[in-house]
Formats: structure tokens, C-alpha cells, sequence
């Protein structure tokens, strides 16, 4: 199996939505390396086939409920916490961004739940009551991948 490189920074509160077998990479674009890319999104594509075919509707509401909030937490942290949000301000304006990554990149956080992010990330609130910003409140950030080729955690006991 071949990783591809390490796509840099990413903070330990995000590394909780990640899988071992994410793909987090930045390389130099090569015809070769587009190859690799287009390969794994392809793999990743036929086994997400593959389950969708083998899946069967959920009928037991606890486990329903979870995933529902699961998903609503994800949801949540990406829409406040989406590191190309300054870019999409800058561009589109601030009323069009925050409709822009609620209602179609992470659309759900208004549907699939009623919790705000500071009601799941309390470690982000202020004083006043408003986000914090900072993209870290832990401070750890991996440049590194935290996961070796088998999918085992190597990035630190202290980790998010």
C-alpha cells in the first residue's frame, strides 16, 4: 500500500472527525500523482458503493438518533470551523459565505439538529458568549501523519 504524503497542519480537535484512511495530502502535480489521486478516490468510491449496496435501513431509533447527532456535531464543527471561510468572505461576502457552507457544503446543520457549536465545543467560548476564532484551543497540531500504514494512532497520547 502506498500513503500519499501528508497534506500538512491539521489541528487535533479535527483530526476526531478523521479516518485512519483519510486523504489529506498536497503534492506536486504530476501526471504520475494525479494518477495516484484519481486511484484512491476511485477505491474509496467503489467500497462506498459496495456498502451503500449492502446497507439496510436502520429501525432501531437509539442508533438512529446518535448517528443524527453524529452527524450534527460534524456538521456543526465543519460550518464554524472551515478553514477556506475567510476566502469565500472575501470573495462573496460575509451573509454569502455563511449560506454558502451552511445550506449547500454542510448543508444539515440547520435540519439535522437544534445544538449550536458551543453547545458541543464548549472549550470555544468566550466570556461573552461568542466562538473563539482560533482554529486550536488544545494548541497540538499535526504536520505529520498521526496514523502509521495499518491505521494505528501515532500522534500522541495527548491528542484530541
Amino acid at each position: 500500500m502506498q500513503l500519499l504524503p501528508w497534506g500538512g497542519k491539521i489541528t487535533s480537535e479535527s483530526l476526531r472527525f478523521f479516518s485512519p484512511i483519510v486523504i489529506w495530502t498536497i503534492f506536486e502535480p504530476t501526471e504520475r500523482n494525479h494518477h495516484v489521486l484519481y486511484s484512491a478516490l476511485m477505491d474509496y468510491y467503489k467500497v462506498w458503493l459496495q456498502l451503500t449496496d449492502q446497507a439496510t435501513e436502520e429501525n432501531d431509533t437509539t442508533k438512529v438518533v446518535r448517528n443524527r447527532e453524529a452527524q450534527h456535531r460534524y456538521l456543526t464543527w465543519r460550518a464554524e470551523k472551515d478553514p477556506g471561510f475567510p476566502l469565500l468572505k472575501k470573495l462573496i461576502g460575509e451573509s454569502h459565505a455563511k449560506d454558502l457552507v451552511t445550506e449547500f457544503l454542510f448543508e444539515g446543520v440547520h435540519s439535522l439538529g437544534t445544538k449550536s457549536f458551543l453547545d458541543y465545543f464548549r472549550e470555544y467560548a468566550c466570556d461573552d458568549g461568542t466562538v473563539n476564532k482560533k482554529r486550536s484551543m488544545i494548541g497540538k497540531s499535526f504536520e505529520d501523519r498521526p496514523w502509521d500504514a495499518t491505521g494505528e494512532f501515532i500522534g500522541g497520547k495527548d491528542a484530541g
